[in-house]
Order: structure tokens, then sequence, then C-alpha cells
């Protein structure tokens, strides 16, 4: 028995607890209230990660490549460009299919408080006010207060500091915020240890005080996700490729295996050895390989963006806020510095969603249990599209400098990409 046990995934264990947390939410909807203790345990593990986590990972994307900024130049500028220009329309196309869709709607969530939510509809903040509660007046009160938005600021800040220094004080403390980054990475594994139990409570306290109706608007979510991802793809990476005459068949062979790996881990990270492999091998030089893919893992995640909007308007419209086009704006340009601390990692999505949610209004949080119920069931959708997104990034930034390869690139579409070709590139390059 215990053997069995052991055998069983954590995947496995999440569909179990939710599926348990269905029926017990669904049977004894008053006995599933009392759950809701293991649920809001769950929340505060999460939320006391988000902070060390977001700024050891930002640090070292920004000042790990400080020495790479400065003797390619024009490299770092043209990526962090791209970057930002794929990340927005990857934010604008999850706005518009989330208000589109309107999955949250009908769900009554039992954290809303009515008399909060009228509060923050008289009182929205302005831009200006927006702007000056981003800077942190000390960084100990903004991790105190989970203050997200200010801790990436300070991060970034701090990380362009650090890229100036030269020399032993430079490494020790990116050795410090390497560590820090592992062991918050062990500590995130230790969380969703606890993620089953968190999960399923979730679940029973929101099916018992909402009715099995919201497993409708939880499927009509995923839906939405995915539709999402898949117009992201052909209306903004499609047309990037026929642009740049990329050959589909020779990309789509070259990215096969990484797609597979990041597809059975959920994880886009996973796959960034065998992904960085694959856009040498079809003609992108090393340099720009180095740089692009893995700077790409922290700024430019287009799969998760997607999420992140949609799942920030699904918990609003649970919970009933009637949010306004400037206020949902506003969340577009939160998540768009919250998810710069995002990690290809497996449950990095819901680390940089509680980081959101945090920033545009805390009381979002508790609804995040919800949609963490069925966060197994937009991860691989959305490290494929990450890993597609960064695969097309590194062409153009390629071909934006001048030294995209054509003849590998358009080499025989019949010869396939195999890792001793990729090997080879890799040692002779």
């Amino acid at each position: 028995m215990w053997n069995f046990l052991k055998r069983v995934t954590q995947t496995q264990w999440i569909i179990v607890a939710v599926v348990l947390g269905i029926a017990v939410g669904w049977l004894y909807p008053e006995t599933a209230q009392q759950l809701a203790p293991a649920s809001h345990i769950f929340l505060r593990l999460i939320k006391s990660l988000v902070v060390p986590l977001i700024f050891s990972t930002l640090v070292i994307g920004i000042a790990g490549h400080g020495d790479d900024m400065k003797q390619v130049g024009r490299l770092a500028l043209r990526s962090i460009i791209y970057f930002e220009i794929a990340t927005t329309l990857a934010l604008a196309i999850g706005l518009v299919a989330v208000n589109v869709a309107k999955p949250g709607v009908g769900i009554n969530l039992a954290a809303a408080d009515t008399s909060k939510i009228a509060n923050l509809s008289r009182t929205p903040m302005t831009f200006g006010q927006i702007l000056e509660h981003a800077v942190p007046q000390s960084f100990a009160e903004a991790w105190v207060n989970n203050e997200v938005l200010q801790i990436v600021v300070f991060s970034i800040i701090f990380a362009v500091a650090l890229a100036r220094v030269k020399g032993k004080p430079k490494e020790t403390v990116l050795s410090w915020c390497e560590g820090i980054s592992e062991v918050m990475f062990k500590y995130v594994a230790i969380v969703m240890a606890f993620a089953p139990i968190g999960i399923g409570a979730a679940i029973a306290v929101t099916v018992g005080a909402s009715g099995p109706k919201v497993l409708l608007n939880l499927i009509k979510l995923v839906a939405t996700l995915y539709v999402a991802l898949i117009a992201f793809v052909f209306l903004v990476l499609l047309p990037i490729a026929l642009i740049m005459k990329v050959p589909l068949q020779r990309f789509l062979r070259a990215v096969k295996e990484p797609w597979l790996i990041a597809f059975t881990t959920a994880s886009s990270e996973a796959a960034l050895p065998r992904a960085m492999q694959a856009m040498e091998a079809i003609g992108v030089p090393r340099r720009i390989v180095a740089f692009v893919m893995p700077t790409g893992y922290s700024f430019n995640l287009d799969g998760t963006n997607i999420y992140m909007t949609l799942a920030t308007l699904f918990i609003a419209q649970a919970l009933g806020f009637d949010l306004t086009f400037g206020q949902q704006i506003t969340i577009l340009l939160v998540a768009m510095l919250t998810s710069k601390g995002a990690s290809g990692i497996t449950g990095a999505g819901f680390i940089t969603l509680a980081a959101t949610l945090a920033v545009v209004d805390p009381r979002l949080v508790p609804g995040m249990a919800i949609v963490l119920g069925i966060d197994k069931f937009m991860s691989e959708c959305r490290a494929l599209t990450n890993l597609c997104g960064n695969g097309v990034a590194c062409v153009v930034v390629s071909w934006w400098e001048g030294e995209l390869d054509k003849d590998k690139l358009h080499a025989n579409l019949n010869k396939q990409v195999d890792p001793s070709d990729m090997e080879t590139a890799i040692t002779t390059g």
C-alpha cells in the first residue's frame, strides 16, 4: 500500500483532491465551510515566498547579464524592445478574451465583501498615485507589507546598480542571490506538497457556497485560456515568423523535442537547454541564443502573461468587482512588471499571479485558491506558448542584428534536427 501511495504523483493527488472537494462541497455544503482554514494556510504560504523569489530572480536576470549587455550593446536593447512588445500584446489578448467570455460572472465566492467592493469602486487610484506608490521608501517596509510592485521597482534599480559593480563584490552579491533563488525554489516544492490539501479545501468551500454551477465557470476559464493562447500564436507569433520568412516546418521540427519536454513537465525552464541547442542548430548565433533565451524566461513569458490577465479578471468577476476600463489597464501595467519576476519553473504562474493580485487589491488574493484547483489543466499550454515565444524571439533578434544564418535556417527540410547535430553546433559554434 505504501509503495502504491509513493508512486502517485502530485498532479494525481491534486486531481483526487479536486474531486473530493467537489463532492464534499456539493453533498455537505455546511461542513465544507469548516475547511476554509486549510485553504487560507496554503494561500499564506504562497504569499510568504513571493518577495524573496521575485527579488532574487530579477537581480540574477538583470545583473547576471551585466557584462554581456555592455559587450553586445544593441542586443540587450533590441531584446528588451521585442520582449515588451510581445508581452504587451499577450496581456492585451488576455484582456480582450476575458472581457468577451466573462468566465467569472455568476460565481459568488465566499471571500467577497460587498461593502468593501462598493468602497473600492468609489475610490479608484489615479495614475499618479500608482506611480508614487510603486516607489518604495523602505525595502523592509515593502517586504513586510508584501508590496510586490515596490519590490519589483527596487529589485530592478538594485540589479542595474549591481551590474555596474566590478570584481568580487558583484560576484559575492550575485552568489548570495543565486543561493536565495535556489532555496526559494525548494521552498516552492515544500509549499506545493501542501497543495492538494489547500486546493481541495478551496474547491470544497467554493462549491459549498456557490453550488455545482461554479464548475461550469471553471471549465469556461480553461477554454478561454486555450482560445487566447491559440489567438496569440496565430495573430502575433505566426505573422512575425512569416515576416521573418522563417520556414515553419523547419522551425517546428527544431522545437519538437523541447516542446515535448515542456508539455510533459509543465515547465518551460526544463526545456531550456534543448531549446537553446535547437535555436543554434537552425542558424541563430550562440551569443544571441545565450542571451535572448535565458533572459526571455524572466522577461518574455507570453503564455504566463495571458494566464495572469485572465486569472486576475476572472477572480475579480467572481468576487463581484465591477472594474472600469482604466482599472483593467492598470492591471495590465501591473502584470507587465510583476511578470518580470516569473521563472520557467513549474508553479511560477501562481507565484506571479499572487504578486499581481496583491498589487491590484489584496482582497483578490483569497480567490486565487479556486483558480489553483484547475491550474494543472492550464500549465502545459502556458509552457508551450512560453517556449514558442522565446524561440521566435531568438530568430527575430538574430535577424535584427543581421546575424541570422539563412543557410542553416533554410537547410534541407527533410533533414531532422537531432540531438547529435545540436551538440555539434554547441561544441563547434
